[in-house]
């Protein structure tokens, strides 16, 4: 397993990647014209980023921070331990769905019993990583990279099928590619998928009129 290399710190300057995604496509240089600079996501990692991103799929961002915010005043989020304790009827009454609160609780047992090492996560190459997070239940190709992009910093992440990029990048770009054209697209901006994500998240956001968060 080879560990994977970290060009830049992803947190602190992105400046490198940036320019080198505005010379690879035009629409990454719409989009990075647009924001200036993108808003990068830092998230804890460990348990708690986990149980942030499943609280945070296929839900609004006002609802999920709704919902993520009762989970907060009702357990302790960084406990794998209370979390499993307050069980999956426990986490329904804060909000998740069942299906969620099933994918919290067989997480949380994971961590409880030892079944996931972070620092031999945080060293192993980006494949190696997805590999393992996507071997739990409820943690697919798309949280597995929420969680390496905002809880680790990783630089060549795509999240596939993530519909705010699909319609960032169509607007950026005037293009009218669907989801698995896009996804497909995102392999010629490597070493940077990570950036390019970032982004576009930050020009969704502005089209939008928000804040990023």
């Amino acid at each position: 397993m080879a560990p994977r290399r970290a060009a830049i710190d992803v947190f602190t300057d992105v400046t490198p990647a940036m320019r080198s995604l505005s010379r690879q496509d035009a629409g990454l240089r719409t989009a990075g014209k647009a924001i200036g600079k993108p808003h990068i996501r830092r998230r804890d990692g460990g348990f708690c980023g986990l149980f942030r991103i499943i609280v945070e799929q296929q839900v609004s961002v006002p609802s999920a921070q709704a919902i993520w915010k009762r989970c907060r005043e009702g357990v302790d989020c960084t406990s794998p331990r209370a979390v499993q304790n307050l069980g999956v009827d426990g986490l329904r009454g804060l909000g998740l769905s069942s299906p969620k609160a099933r994918y919290v609780t067989e997480i949380a047992k994971a961590f409880v019993e030892g079944d996931i090492d972070l620092a031999a996560l945080a060293a192993s190459a980006d494949e190696d990583a997805m590999a393992r997070l996507t071997t739990l239940r409820g943690v697919g190709p798309w949280t597995a990279s929420i969680y390496l992009l905002f809880c680790e910093g990783r630089v060549d992440i795509w999240p596939p099928n993530d519909v705010a990029l699909k319609h960032a990048y169509n607007a950026a770009a005037g293009a009218d590619l669907d989801q698995k054209k896009l996804d497909a697209k995102a392999a010629y901006w490597s070493p940077w998928r990570g950036v390019a994500a970032h982004v576009l998240w930050t020009y969704y956001a502005q089209i939008r009129g928000r804040t990023p968060v």
